[in-house]
């Protein structure tokens, strides 16, 4: 009875140390999955944002991109310590479970090794057919009989079960043998991005010394900027206002000029674009964020504010803008001195691609998602291949972070 009992203890000691195990495995996985991702972040940080030394570059572009391979590198060293702290707790509970099993295994050895004695001692033919043959009735013999057979069943169950646990004995030690190796890859891989987000920090505080004797080319760059900013946004949104009016006056409707009066045929590509939300696929094949969308301080000078209508996406040079979604190219962008751009018509939801050095489309085509729009323009000066992506529904501007998959 007490076996049984202990058995059964261990039985839910077991199950209770497997789901913990699997719910600690999962979170070790999804670390891991971030890991990577961040490792893969920086590494294209430094291909399209590090591509030749910035000497010739501007210096707000400078300070933007280690702000941002700073950001990702604080998040690494973040989530890796994650990871360490989490194998920290799985390598003390294997331990502690290594103790408990051990423990186990010797109480089933003990009991194993009775078992046996006994067994010798009642071991010849002879003495178990007196057994039987000493029975009162043919109902007892028959019991006795099924004794013998359930007591043979057990010492082979005893048997097995010791075999188990000592194989799951020696699985748990090569399993904590190889957490260990796995904790101190991280701990060094950790204190390897710490001595890079120290020099990172260092060559930031020497552009910080630079900028700071040369304010004025600073200042002047950031206003530049602004300025350039503020010309795109201006029109982008005027031909959004133009796209409405040209649209409802088709239609048929000319007192409403700050929403698109739908078709029912853009009505079923406006619901379908907004049931999309956060899954809409990238407007380039691969890049990273740049700079994200909302108001933000300067890397410089904090009591300075810029504001990024849009976002904006580093990619590789030679890279074709993509159309996020099917649907209508509305106009074409020309800004005098600058690039060119694409704007779309998804229903009543407008994408805008602006820094195209080349457009493979023109107004009134009609296109499905991934089409290329045109090709992105690299800067001659630090080699950047930059896209400025924009979304509006009607006249109101939309975060295309919270639209586009893992933007």
């Amino acid at each position: 009875m007490l076996k049984n009992k202990a058995l059964a203890g261990l039985f839910i000691v077991f199950l209770l140390f497997s789901q913990a195990i699997f719910a600690q495995t999962t979170e070790q996985k999804n670390l891991e999955a971030k890991r990577e991702k961040l490792q893969q972040e920086i590494k294209q940080i430094n291909r399209l944002l590090f591509a030749e030394k910035k000497e010739k570059g501007n210096v707000l572009d400078q300070m933007n991109a280690l702000d941002k391979k700073i950001s990702v590198r604080q998040q690494l060293i973040r989530v890796t310590n994650e990871q360490s702290n989490l194998l920290n707790r799985q390598l003390n509970a294997n331990i502690r479970n290594i103790g408990k099993l051990r423990a186990d295994l010797k109480t089933l050895q003990e009991d194993y090794a009775l078992m046996i004695q006994k067994s010798y001692q009642n071991k010849s033919k002879q003495s178990r057919l007196m057994f039987l043959l000493s029975s009162e009735s043919f109902y007892q013999g028959f019991k006795r009989l099924q004794y013998m057979k359930q007591y043979t069943d057990y010492r082979k169950e005893q048997g097995l079960e010791i075999a188990a646990k000592t194989e799951e004995l020696k699985n748990l030690n090569l399993e904590l043998t190889e957490q260990r190796k796995t904790k101190d890859k991280l701990v060094a891989e950790n204190t390897l991005a710490k001595k890079e987000l120290v020099k990172e920090k260092e060559a930031q505080n020497e552009l910080l010394s630079t900028i700071r004797k040369n304010e004025n080319k600073y200042t002047a760059s950031i206003q530049q900027k602004q300025k350039e900013a503020r010309e795109i946004d201006k029109q982008i949104e005027n031909l959004i206002k133009s796209a409405i009016v040209s649209s409802n006056k088709k239609s048929g409707n000319t007192t409403n000029t700050s929403k698109f009066v739908l078709t029912p045929e853009a009505k079923v590509i406006a619901n379908n674009f907004s049931a999309n939300k956060g899954k809409l696929i990238w407007p380039v094949e691969k890049g990273i964020k740049s700079i994200g969308f909302g108001i933000y301080k300067d890397a410089v000078y904090p009591g300075i504010q810029h504001q990024n209508n849009g976002v904006i996406i580093a990619t590789d040079q030679g890279s074709k803008a993509r159309a996020i979604f099917e649907g209508e190219v509305i106009a074409i962008i020309s800004v005098p001195g600058g690039n060119k751009g694409v704007q779309m018509k998804h229903g009543n939801f407008i994408s805008t691609y602006y820094n195209l050095s080349t457009v493979f489309v023109k107004k009134g085509d009609k296109v499905k998602a991934k089409t290329e729009l045109g090709e992105i323009y690299t800067n001659a000066m630090n080699r950047q291949t930059l896209l400025k992506f924009y979304l509006y529904q009607d006249t109101s501007r939309l975060n295309p972070e919270e639209w586009i998959y893992q933007l």
